[in-house]
């Protein structure tokens, strides 16, 4: 009986090697390739159907990517922020095995900064060259 029950202990924890080896593997696919270059986008740059959607979904936090005329266009939103003085910053931009990874941040504004009371959506949208990879935000 003893010798079973060691017999099965044995077997979990071979599997659960196995499985957590298996995590390890997908996390160096996550490995950087390479940085991709980017544009950040200005108002007057956004493809017209793109600030459709845009506009649809700002007040809510949202993630998507738009590809047009040979570009990429790739979109983080922070929804409704109570006052002015927001910004977004992309920390990176880059290339895996098997997709591509935008890290943005809000940055909210600083201690002693006059902002307008009035709610804001802040947002970014970045252009890089259009590549079939799926898109992975941080």
């Amino acid at each position: 009986m003893k010798k079973r029950i060691a017999g099965i202990c044995l077997a979990c924890l071979t599997m659960a090697a196995l499985a957590f080896g298996g995590c390890a593997g997908e996390d160096e696919a996550k490995d950087k390739v390479a940085d991709l270059e980017f544009t950040v986008v200005s108002e007057a740059e956004i493809p017209q159907e793109l600030k459709e959607l845009i506009e649809e979904k700002k007040t809510n936090e949202f993630k998507l990517s738009y590809s047009a005329d040979g570009f990429l266009y790739i979109v983080a939103g922070y929804g409704t922020q109570d006052t002015g003085g927001y910004s977004v910053s992309v920390k990176e931009l880059y290339l895996t095995e098997n997709s591509i990874v935008m890290d943005s941040d809000l940055i909210g504004p600083g201690q002693d900064e006059e902002v307008s009371q009035t709610p804001t959506c802040p947002y970014i949208v970045v252009r890089t060259e259009d590549r079939p990879e799926s898109i992975v935000f941080r």
